[in-house]
């Protein structure tokens, strides 16, 4: 610690923690970085891709097995029929890199096949563990391009519609698409446009043990996303749009259908 804040500049104990490690220009990416939907029309170098696909490889992974499969979108075509069936979003179409995370079980159950291993068929826990490697692989990804101001957006959708999904994608039985990234350089609108405010660290980080929250606790938690609206009106408002939504509906139906294979 005492090298980390001679480096910054910085005597050791003084200065508050956020003060002097705010201050490394990845800290201050991972603060700033927020969805960017707008693109501009400049590319995405080739060199500038091999770089986002190096990153994300160095991710951290279950067992050095790296149990993601990163779908390069570059068909046009293929481009436009993702940003209809994920909830048709136009932006998706536009986006200068279109990528989608798969959490891949399929690639090492081959593997062990192959080795005559005689495996037992793949399950949730798997799923879950291949889905966590996936997502932070993703996560490299994104901050990779943030540090070339390359900006982002996850598409949750991709998990939706699995039947289609799958035929346009050709996934196997032991591959879900965990995550879809698309990116492209912000437009000065987006740029400037002010990242949505987060909860506060006092209702997301518990020590030693889940807490869950009494009704005062969860309407002060969330007071910053309606300043100018009573809680009961809001909370009901985006319970519509989003939670008891037609699109969460069909997300969790087709989960399910991805899981088929896994139970």
């Amino acid at each position: 610690m005492e090298n980390r804040n001679q480096e910054n500049g910085q005597k050791e104990g003084s200065g508050s923690f956020q003060d002097s490690f705010l201050r490394t220009e990845t800290i201050k990416e991972l603060m700033a970085r927020k969805s960017i939907r707008v693109f501009t029309e400049e590319d995405i170098t080739p060199g500038q891709k091999d770089i986002i696909f190096q990153t994300a490889m160095e991710a951290p992974t279950a067992g050095n097995q790296q149990l993601y499969t990163i779908l390069d979108i570059t068909d046009p075509s293929l481009k436009e029929k993702l940003a209809n069936t994920c909830d048709n979003q136009p932006f998706i179409a536009k986006a200068k890199m279109v990528l989608i995370f798969c959490a891949d079980c399929q690639k090492w159950y081959d593997a062990f096949e192959a080795g005559g291993c005689k495996p037992r068929k793949p399950g949730v826990g798997d799923l879950m563990l291949a889905v966590a490697d996936a997502v932070i692989a993703a996560q490299n990804a994104v901050m990779a391009a943030e540090s070339l101001g390359i900006g982002s957006c996850y598409i949750g959708d991709i998990t939706e519609q699995c039947e289609v999904h799958r035929e346009l994608l050709h996934l196997p039985p032991f591959v879900f698409p965990a995550a879809m990234v698309v990116f492209g350089y912000p437009t000065q609108q987006q740029k400037q446009r002010i990242k949505p405010k987060r909860c506060d660290s006092a209702y997301i980080v518990r020590e030693n043990g889940y807490h869950r929250m009494e009704e005062t606790e969860l309407r002060e938690m969330l007071r910053h996303n309606h300043p100018d609206r009573d809680f009961e009106s809001w909370i009901q408002a985006f319970c519509s749009r989003k939670y008891n939504s037609s699109f969460s509906r069909e997300m969790n139906r087709s989960v399910a259908e991805y899981l088929k294979n896994f139970s």
